[in-house]
């Protein structure tokens, strides 16, 4: 059997959360195959600078990509790469982030490969396929898992025929975990003109501008999250008093966002982004699939709403029926008064 293969995202010489959760995810897929997990970074000057943030999550062999030209990233040679590696490698399963690079390269790489490519998926897992019209049966497929419809389903797709079984997944979906410090992987630094051409390097980055994030909402320990039912943008700024007395983050849902009362960047759910916070306090959120997504890891989560058969109580740990003009301000009262 073929190996698992992660793409690396890097940006300069650091290594992007969501590459690191995908080699935590692809060291258990590939454990449960019985091969190999490899990894594949391309970058400028990155030889020495980026091993150490990778080989720790249980990287049997690590391809490093060193080359003049290969940050900022631009399509055509990361696509060359990838094609012409996996060429060489045959690998049966790879995975990128659902970043605006995974959604650059990856149709690009299965598109060149003739493989699937499935998006945004929510969980990844091993498990047989058995085709009715034609009795065909196949192990160890991978199971690539997402929400469809506008989120109303959940459905696992297959691609028994075809390799590699490419699938993106948004960061912050799984969790990610050092293997081992000292992990002893075997590193190659490939020639990078054997795999690239002068036709690829077309493209030339003349500037480019990083902005740094306004919030860290991924890595918050306690989230406030509004929805449709906090009412008016003027009741999310009791949500941001509350998030300030806690020492949180707020984050909104689709309606909220599309009702033009929270940054769109703060969106959390299947469209947005996936937290797995200590403490979650959904105010005036129905709870549909869609959001559910990006927050059902929660560690607690403490629902207010004031229809007491609304779907989040369901996955809540805790519940106060009541309007959120009503139980936001006591709760900011509280904790101004007993907050440490």
């Amino acid at each position: 059997m073929n190996n698992v293969f992660v793409y690396i995202e890097i940006e300069g010489t650091q290594v992007a959360e969501v590459s690191q959760e995908l080699l935590t995810k692809g060291r258990k897929l590939a454990n449960t195959l019985g091969v190999q997990l490899h990894a594949v970074v391309a970058g400028t000057d990155i030889k020495g600078k980026v091993e150490s943030q990778i080989l720790p999550y249980g990287v049997d062999k690590l391809f490093c990509f060193d080359g003049p030209a290969l940050f900022p990233y631009t399509s055509a040679p990361h696509t060359s790469i990838l094609v012409n590696l996996f060429k060489e490698e045959e690998p049966q399963i790879c995975l990128m982030g659902a970043t605006v690079i995974g959604r650059d390269l990856g149709p690009r790489v299965s598109s060149s490969l003739t493989s699937g490519l499935t998006a945004d998926c929510t969980e990844l897992e091993i498990g047989e396929y058995d085709e009715k019209k034609s009795g065909k049966h196949w192990d160890q497929l991978l199971y690539q898992i997402r929400p469809a419809f506008g989120g109303n389903i959940v459905a696992t797709i297959v691609n028994p025929e075809h390799r590699p079984q490419m699938a993106t997944v948004r960061s912050g979906v799984m969790q990610r975990e050092i293997l081992d410090e000292n992990y002893k992987g075997e590193v190659v630094y490939p020639d990078v003109t054997k795999y690239t051409s002068a036709e690829d390097y077309i493209v030339k980055v003349l500037e480019r501008h990083v902005e740094a994030a306004k919030h860290n909402l991924k890595g918050a320990p306690i989230v406030v999250a509004g929805g449709y039912g906090v009412g008016s943008k003027e009741n999310f700024d009791m949500l941001f008093q509350l998030a300030k007395e806690l020492h949180g983050e707020v984050g909104g849902s689709r309606a909220a966002v599309d009702a033009g009362w929270v940054d769109h960047d703060r969106q959390i759910g299947q469209t947005g982004v996936t937290v797995h916070p200590k403490v979650y306090f959904a105010v005036g959120i129905s709870g549909q699939i869609q959001h559910i997504a990006g927050m059902q890891d929660s560690g607690i989560i403490v629902s207010i709403n004031n229809d007491p058969n609304a779907p989040i109580n369901k996955i809540a740990d805790y519940v106060i029926v009541g309007d959120c003009e009503e139980v936001v301000p006591k709760l900011i009262k509280y904790y101004k008064q007993n907050n440490k």
